[in-house]
């Protein structure tokens, strides 16, 4: 099997798109992250992780007590 010089050019050009899709992700996540904790809202779970579908049926807000 022969390696065209074409072949070897767009599995750069998909290697170099991967690279800086995952750059860019990282970097709106380092954003976000730091704009939620300029606005003091380090601890709650919704606003940290908005997009989670699936959050438990049981929270309970205070103390629990073992039942």
């Amino acid at each position: 099997m022969k390696i065209t010089t074409e072949t070897i050019l767009g599995i750069a050009a998909l290697t170099a798109l991967g690279i800086a899709l995952i750059v860019g992700f990282k970097k709106s996540k380092k954003v976000n992250l730091y704009q939620i904790a300029d606005e003091g809202y380090e601890t709650a779970h919704d606003i940290l992780y908005p997009k989670q579908i699936g959050r438990e049926k049981k929270l309970r807000y205070g103390p629990v007590l073992p039942a």
